[in-house]
C-alpha cells in the first residue's frame, strides 16, 4: 500500500486526531492507520469493506 495515493479525508481531525486511511487495490480494500502508515495495514473483500461502512451508517442513525 506504499505507492497509491490517498487523499485525506473531509473528516480528518487536523488537530492530530485518530484517522484511517483506505485506499481500493486490485484485491479488495486496503486499510490502514493515518498517524502511523508503516503498522495496521488491513486488506478486506469489496463485500466485506461494504457490509462494514453499511453497518457503521446504521449504528450511527440510531
Amino acid at each position: 500500500m506504499h505507492a497509491l495515493k490517498r487523499p485525506k479525508g473531509s473528516k480528518s481531525d487536523i488537530s492530530g486526531g485518530e484517522r484511517v486511511e483506505v485506499a481500493a487495490l486490485p484485491h479488495g480494500i486496503g486499510v490502514r492507520d493515518g498517524k502511523n502508515t508503516e503498522v495496521g495495514r488491513l486488506t478486506v473483500t469489496r463485500d466485506a469493506f461494504g457490509a462494514l461502512v453499511h453497518r457503521i451508517e446504521r449504528d450511527h442513525r440510531a
